[in-house]
């Protein structure tokens, strides 16, 4: 005999028409535990948190892109200007050849001066001009502008020094190979263009190859960008060298050699 449902069953039907009465419970169960506030406001906080982190990492890449293109520019142009000033050289030698004369090359703006000899016997004025250009130890090497002080100090602690007129093929080598960049005073290696921008992006130098720039071209950030650099730390010279305590027109190692200070920091570097 069929038993009449319950009044309470047939209420249940008709609000939930599901047969299964479990999930009526879990139902219940989750009408019965609302969320904590301070659950729901964690969670509306991240959310936030998450979109401005997304929305910044997706600035910094559009802003990386675009510097990177800007670099790349820069480097074309460097490259332009460095091969017509080639061309523009050799064309006035060949002008000047022609006409029966010779071509004077303008002076040199920049110096490479490395430091051969030790404290032996130093007068405390030589050893202060030797700080005061940042060589405190043996073979540490350091770019120098060209003017009538600095021929001063130069003549002054010729002695101990060796001296001349890099190309940039050497300043480009050295600046790769052994710079390192003087940030909060740490010696820094520079692996990341961002070293160089947050150090000199006030003067418009962005990367590695505008700290190149700057220091071959002698521009108007020269100071800055060489006390940036660390000074540079050279090994001995393959085959040694010998007769350090005279001077270069002597047959010895001190002093200036102009151009052949290349050879000396490609056996250093």
């Amino acid at each position: 005999v069929a038993l009449a449902k319950p009044l309470f069953c047939c209420i249940l039907e008709t609000l939930w028409p599901t047969p299964c009465h479990g999930s009526f419970s879990f139902q219940l169960d989750k009408m019965s535990s609302p969320v904590p506030e301070l659950l729901v406001k964690k969670r509306k906080r991240d959310d936030a948190w998450a979109a401005k982190r997304e929305a910044a990492a997706l600035e910094a890449r559009k802003k990386a892109r675009a510097q990177r293109q800007e670099i790349f520019k820069r480097a074309e142009q460097y490259v332009k200007e460095y091969r017509q000033q080639e061309k523009d050289t050799i064309r006035l030698r060949r002008e000047a050849k022609v006409k029966g004369g010779f071509y004077v090359e303008p002076e040199t703006k920049l110096a490479f001066v490395v430091r051969i000899r030790g404290l032996n016997k130093i007068h405390p004025k030589t050893k202060k001009i030797l700080q005061l250009l940042r060589l405190r130890q043996i073979n540490n090497g350091v770019f120098v502008r060209i003017n009538k002080a600095t021929l001063g100090l130069l003549k002054r602690v010729e002695p101990y020094i060796a001296w001349g007129y890099p190309n940039l093929k050497t300043v480009r080598e050295l600046i790769y190979k052994r710079g390192f960049g003087k940030v909060n005073g740490n010696r820094i290696p520079l692996t990341d263009n961002k070293i160089v921008e947050e150090a000199l992006g006030s003067k418009n130098i962005l990367c590695v190859e505008d700290l190149i720039h700057e220091i071959y071209s002698v521009g108007p950030a020269f100071r800055e960008a060489s006390n940036f650099l660390w000074p540079f730390k050279l090994n001995s010279a393959r085959g040694g060298i010998d007769k350090k305590r005279l001077h270069y027109v002597e047959g010895g190692q001190a002093g200036n050699r102009e151009e052949k200070i290349n050879a000396l920091i490609r056996r250093m570097n």
